[in-house]
């Protein structure tokens, strides 16, 4: 009796309020997640179809090896929506779904798929400073590597508190390369490296600009102990 009124509650609330993509706004069949298969699948041009090592055209600083981004960013387009809405809507289980098909992407790149599944790796989202953590409520990255996690469940999350933003630096829109690296020089220390020795560190985050920001994490992750840097983003402007 009480399965057939839980069911019948949720054949109710399917129909009042109908559980619709957070990108195109369709019927969503996906139980339990905000976006689609034909918007995770199609609806985004492949930053990196060739898996080549990197998918922009910037040249990789010692010790990262890879850099990948899973699609091109669209300015104005769904996708930068779709960033928003996680970051300042707390949509958060867009950045899981996100994450999970990150996570599904690098199971075709043969390169990160060899690395993943053979070497010790930990999976670092990049960090927020703690103002900003307290004044959003989340991290961002840290939900991509949730669903990422969901794909490789053998890897583990960095703690929190492992690798830290120690500087609270403005926003790095509008700057140049240089004022970037500028404004991130020493920004993150790891107060526990005993997480990321000897490990290929997967840094994780959801937009790869310039790359100022993920190299000066890998800087400072590399030189406590790290072996190997991977950069994954969700996007690449």
């Amino acid at each position: 009796m009480k399965k057939m009124f839980q069911n019948m509650v949720r054949g109710i609330s399917g129909v009042v309020f109908p559980n619709v993509c957070a990108c195109c706004g369709l019927e969503n069949t996906e139980h339990q997640r905000l976006l689609c298969s034909f918007c995770l699948q199609e609806r985004f041009e492949d930053a990196n179809p060739d898996n080549a090592p990197v998918s922009s055209d910037i040249i990789l600083p010692e010790g990262v090896i890879a850099q990948h981004a899973l699609w091109q960013f669209d300015k104005g387009g769904d996708l930068q929506d779709l960033l928003h809405l996680l970051k300042y809507e707390q949509l958060t289980g867009i950045g899981v779904d996100l994450g999970r098909e990150l996570g599904v992407r690098i199971k075709k790149h043969s390169l990160l798929k060899q690395k993943l599944s053979f070497f010790p790796a930990v999976l670092l989202p990049v960090p927020l400073h703690y103002l900003k953590f307290r004044y959003r409520g989340f991290n961002q990255a840290f939900k991509i590597s949730l669903g990422f996690q969901q794909v490789w469940n053998d890897l583990s999350i960095c703690d929190i508190k492992s690798v830290v933003r120690d500087k609270n630096t403005r926003t790095q829109t509008g700057l140049s390369l240089k004022r970037r690296r500028q404004n991130l020089k020493n920004a993150f220390k790891v107060k526990k490296p005993a997480e990321i020795k000897d490990k290929l560190v997967v840094i994780i985050d959801d937009v790869f600009t310039t790359g100022a920001t993920t190299f000066e994490l890998a800087h400072t992750v590399l030189d406590s102990g790290a072996k190997e840097i991977v950069v994954l983003t969700v996007a690449q402007a």
